[in-house]
């Protein structure tokens, strides 16, 4: 039975981890995240939370080779920072965006297929398949998706496209999981199947998700990392950032944070 995430991971520095070290990202002289570290170990669901404008996403671009920045990021003891962006995803760096990408006019068995042959030449992605790869068929049960394969993704509903795009991610064979606000505009139902996916997902997988759910967030994170004006402010399990009188005042004595801090205008929408 696959164990459930939990604060502090599975597995030791051995297995897969994300380790950021003196991270910083400028835009025009401007600090839009300054020194962070973070270390995420695999089987240990990382919740990034933090006002609008606190570095979130801008983070995670850093990451993914989407804004240049300073200090270091690695995977496994691989670097990241200085890599193009398709190097970073070869790696098994897997990204999602607040809004889904998927192929609309295609079906989820094909969105996958196409997913999955990412590293096979245009010729044998034009082939059609006499089977579907053992990957695909695991993808499917692990999102759900498995009774909807053949329907078109454009007809799914908005919860099932972004389990869609997280099931693209896991026949790429992703182990580093970057999920930027995965469940929001999502109904009730919605969040809780989506908390359930990143469960089955993140017991052996490095898994981070930007939030601004807080109720999903208590309901799922094994822990938590709190950004504000780039910088960490706390980290440590759900109950221990909560009761952070920091991270209390950040919430609630400072409601026009996101208004004066200029890496709101970099990051109007950062998770």
């Amino acid at each position: 039975m696959t164990p459930e995430p939990k604060a502090g991971g599975n597995a030791g520095m051995d297995s897969d981890y994300l380790e950021i070290r003196g991270l910083s990202v400028s835009f025009d002289g401007f600090k839009a995240v300054t020194d962070v570290d973070l270390t995420v170990l695999q089987g240990d669901l990382r919740f990034l939370i933090g006002p609008n404008g606190a570095g979130k996403t801008t983070l995670i671009d850093a990451i993914t080779g989407l804004v240049p920045a300073t200090g270091s990021a690695q995977k496994a003891g691989t670097e990241l920072l200085g890599k193009k962006v398709h190097q970073i995803a070869r790696l098994g760096i897997g990204r999602t965006f607040q809004t889904a990408s998927v192929f609309e006019q295609l079906t989820v068995l094909q969105n996958l297929d196409i997913a999955a042959g990412a590293g096979r030449s245009a010729w044998s992605l034009l082939r059609t398949r006499k089977s579907v790869l053992p990957s695909i068929e695991e993808a499917l049960e692990t999102t759900g998706l498995t009774a909807l394969r053949d329907k078109p993704a454009g007809v799914l509903a908005h919860g099932q496209k972004q389990w869609l795009e997280i099931g693209m991610l896991l026949v790429q064979n992703a182990s580093v999981l970057l999920l930027d606000e995965p469940v929001a505009g999502m109904s009730a139902e919605e969040r809780e199947e989506t908390g359930n996916l990143l469960r089955r997902i993140g017991s052996d997988r490095v898994v981070v998700v930007v939030e601004h759910d807080m109720d999903f967030m208590r309901s799922f994170a094994t822990s938590v990392t709190v950004l504000a004006g780039g910088k960490v402010l706390s980290e440590g399990s759900v109950e221990q950032v909560q009761a952070d009188p920091k991270v209390q005042e950040v919430y609630l004595g400072t409601a026009n944070l996101a208004a004066t801090d200029p890496a709101t205008k970099r990051e109007s929408a950062d998770a």
